[in-house]
């Protein structure tokens, strides 16, 4: 057995045009893991929380985990994590692909991005060789062109992640895309990286991951890849049909929320859903390094009028641009994916935003005046699509919506309107007819999103377990086990699917032999706790409260009106009160001195 962890950090001071080499704090790796947890902790003790995110003194931080890279299953995943530009609280967005195995393999685990460039630059990383160059000629380029020409100028080989026109933009839900289909793509980060001036990272990596107990680690990779294989989702399911799957399950529980959530059924979901898209669409299934799984979709449009080649959609990109438009013309959900990834868009966001300003304009709040004659209305293919464009360009109207959905309501004096938690706009669930996740969004430390919190797996896909989705009985119990789970396997590399045939006990012990460090399955769930306590009081220092723990008002008030959850409504304020109590918190959502001091954060 060996100790393995003698990773490296690059700090790339943007300003100066200075780049430094550090060695891991291995104390700090051991209690925060990697990737997510260790790099939200140097964010926590490096940047004030009262910077503006789009402000050099905000700093943008790669990290990977000690698995990525390794050949665990699935464990392509690295993360960006920032202030977010947003709102305001602490980012941390994953992405997969093969580029934070690439970062390993030249010997880093972490990139430190610090400052501004006075012009555009992008940087080059070949194992020791790291250097910042002009990238005056790649901006304004979408991430295709980028991506090729810096493979051109640099190596045919190197893994490249970078912002399109919508990063360059400033917009506010602009992604980090990497290898052209796979994005980091909530919470603005891209925003970030274009308020730096770095159009991209390019890197090549010669190295290999080395493996601190290879007995234990080749025992619980076999393990590991057995239980995923066997799972009927992990193995078969997500090849098959990817996430897009998802459409006609929620759709059958009455939980896919329809023309900006006005309704949680849309009656020819199956139009856009996986089964369709399968048949219609799919080239081939694809995967992430090292990946078991295969939940990605090469897929093709032949329609001219949306003729187009690339990755996705999934599950929440189909439902975004298609049931919460109003829209059930998967050509057309296909193709605004497309652009999103090809100019650096989170998906999620664009969508929602759309279905927002919709929402507005069928209300009237907005009018033909405000949108430059552009009739944004629920069920509008052609608009839909050519919003997606317009707001990566900041163009006409666009330029309103490329901050979101929260700043467009408010900007008309109607937030309500967007379906959003702490500004960040939800995904494909309707916590209405889904209890807990409603109780996860409204706590997630990121504001709306799902995948820190999935409890989708137990209330609808009965994996491990099923519980009621409509009941709150035992929801605030599984919300933080989830919350802490998904934390800690954030920060080792490895991807949330794999929760589809392995939980902790098999997380701890890949963990245990990669790093040759031991980790019980209690160790591996503090840390996950540790890092999900660190990122609140993050976000306490920004400025938010237990105030901020809300769904919009509409999901409290308004019930589902049509499908199997029909006259359902979120019943958050009956779970929150326990949820704080079970975390430690107090009643107004503020970690006790004691949860503190026993997480070793005080």
């Amino acid at each position: 057995m060996m100790f393995a962890w003698v990773g490296k950090i690059l700090r790339v001071d943007l300003t100066r045009g200075k780049i430094a080499v550090e060695p891991l704090n291995l104390q700090l790796a051991r209690e925060y893991i990697g990737a997510r947890g260790l790099a939200a902790k140097i964010l926590f003790d490096e940047v004030s929380p009262n910077i503006d995110a789009l402000s050099p003194e905000n700093k943008l931080i790669f990290a990977s985990g000690p698995l990525t890279g390794t050949f665990a299953p699935s464990v392509g995943r690295y993360d960006v994590v920032c202030k977010s530009p947003l709102n305001g609280v602490i980012a941390a967005s994953n992405s997969g692909g093969s580029f934070g195995p690439e970062l390993k393999y030249a010997g880093y685990d972490m990139i430190i991005f610090e400052g501004k460039a006075d012009a555009p630059v992008y940087l080059w990383i070949k194992d020791d060789q790291v250097e910042l160059r002009d990238a005056g000629a790649l901006w304004g380029k979408n991430v295709p062109d980028t991506t090729e020409l810096l493979r051109a100028e640099t190596d045919e080989e190197a893994k490249v992640a970078c912002i399109g026109p919508a990063g360059e933009k400033l917009s506010r839900i602009a992604s980090i895309m990497n290898e052209m289909g796979r994005a980091a793509g909530r919470s603005g980060v891209g925003a970030v990286m274009g308020s730096k001036n770095l159009k991209a990272i390019a890197v090549v990596g010669t190295g290999s991951v080395k493996i601190g107990d290879k007995e234990t680690f080749d025992a619980a990779q076999k393990d590991a890849s057995q239980k995923i294989k066997a799972h009927p989702v992990g193995g078969a399911g997500l090849k098959a049909y990817g996430t897009d799957v998802l459409v006609n399950i929620l759709n059958s529980v009455g939980s896919l929320p329809t023309n900006n959530f006005h309704d949680g059924y849309f009656p020819t979901a199956d139009k856009v859903g996986g089964e369709t898209l399968a048949k219609k669409n799919l080239l081939r299934p694809r995967g992430c390094f090292s990946c078991v799984i295969e939940c990605g979709r090469a897929t093709k449009v032949t329609n001219p009028k949306f003729a187009g080649e690339g990755e996705g959609p999934e599950y929440e990109t189909a439902w975004g641009f298609g049931p919460d438009c109003g829209i059930d013309n998967l050509d057309a959900v296909i193709k605004a994916n497309f652009l999103c990834n090809d100019l650096g868009l989170d998906t999620i966001s664009a969508a929602t935003t759309i279905a927002c300003a919709m929402d507005l304009y069928e209300h009237g709040i907005i009018t033909l005046k405000d949108t430059g004659g552009i009739p944004i209305n629920f069920g509008n293919v052609d608009i839909m699509v050519e919003l997606v464009t317009m707001m990566a360009y900041r163009e006409g109207f666009g330029d309103k919506m490329a901050d979101g959905s929260y700043r467009l309501a408010e900007a008309y004096g109607h937030p309500e309107y967007s379906m959003s938690v702490k500004k960040q706009e939800m995904p494909a669930y309707d916590p209405r007819g889904v209890q807990g996740i409603g109780l996860h969004y409204a706590t997630n430390n990121r504001g709306g999103c799902h995948v820190r919190g999935y409890t989708i797996s137990v209330e609808v896909l009965g994996n491990p377990i099923k519980m009621d989705q409509h009941t709150i009985e035992g929801k605030p119990e599984l919300v933080i086990t989830f919350q802490n789970l998904t934390a800690a396997l954030d920060s080792t590399g490895a991807c949330l699917f794999t929760t589809f045939g392995i939980g902790a006990d098999e997380l701890a012990a890949l963990l245990s032999g990669a790093t040759g460090i031991h980790y019980s399955t209690e160790d591996f769930i503090a840390a996950g706790e540790r890092i999900w306590n660190l990122e609140r009081i993050w976000n306490l220092k920004v400025g938010m409260s237990g105030q901020d723990d809300m769904l919009p008002e509409r999901l409290i008030k308004e019930p589902i009106l049509t499908g199997p959850s029909k006259g359902e409504v979120s019943h958050l304020n009956e779970m929150l009160p326990k949820y704080y109590d079970l975390r430690g918190w107090d009643e107004k959502g503020v970690p006790t001195p004691e949860k503190l001091a026993a997480l070793h954060l005080a």
